[in-house]
């Protein structure tokens, strides 16, 4: 095994999981020094892009925007990644507000040294090793990983389906449910299934739910 593939499984071994802590990082952003911990206490997206000044990683940034305002009524930040420069950010940053007039109001790391993208796995060496991947990150309030996503450089990101997952991670919360497929705010829920035969019958007998078979009962919340 090469000395490279023997430095990947390493990195891949290392990158938070789904409930795992994530993982702590300081560093340079377009609003000031940032650590992950002056977000505990609220939920936070965090996203890396692989460049600035390219047409999709712009036609992002203008999609967050866009639900930030809704993000942060569900108590959740937006912070951006990517390998480029402060200085190059903050042009980036300029030149979208002049373009598109669009303010983008969120912060966005300037990761030169890859130290934050290494950490979270943002780096798909065979797709591009000098870009960061589109990886999406959920991080609850208690700083807990709940939910991964990547995308490839060439597929810009669905923000609705990324507010709906906050939604959902968060009713999860509040609730104790599941939500089904395609699940949105407002439909039925899913109630975790009965781990006895005696609550699987008054399950099929609770007419507060809908049960299709004692493994699938929904409710309105």
């Amino acid at each position: 095994m090469s000395q490279m593939e023997v430095s990947q499984q390493t990195e891949v071994r290392s990158l938070p999981r789904i409930g795992s802590k994530a993982p702590q990082f300081e560093a340079d952003t377009t609003q000031g020094r940032i650590r992950l911990s002056d977000y505990e206490g609220s939920w936070l997206i965090l996203f890396s892009h692989p460049a600035d000044f390219t047409p999709v990683c712009t036609s992002e940034f203008i999609a967050f925007q866009e639900i930030y305002p809704e993000l942060r009524k569900l108590n959740t930040e937006l912070l951006g990644l990517s390998v480029d420069s402060l200085s190059s950010h903050v042009a980036w940053i300029r030149n979208v507000k002049e373009k598109f007039s669009v303010q983008l109001e969120f912060p966005i790391i300037a990761d030169l040294n890859k130290e934050v993208a290494q950490k979270y796995g943002m780096i798909m060496p065979e797709e591009s090793s000098t870009e960061t991947s589109r990886a999406v990150f959920v991080i609850d309030d208690k700083q807990v990983v709940r939910a991964i996503i990547y995308y490839p450089l060439s597929t810009g990101r669905n923000m609705q389906e990324i507010l709906r997952l906050v939604k959902a991670l968060q009713t999860t919360d509040k609730h104790g449910v599941a939500t089904p497929a395609n699940w949105k705010e407002g439909d039925e829920v899913l109630i975790p299934p009965a781990k006895s035969d005696e609550l699987a019958e008054e399950r099929m007998n609770d007419k507060s739910l809908n049960c299709i078979d004692w493994y699938y009962c929904t409710k309105k919340l």
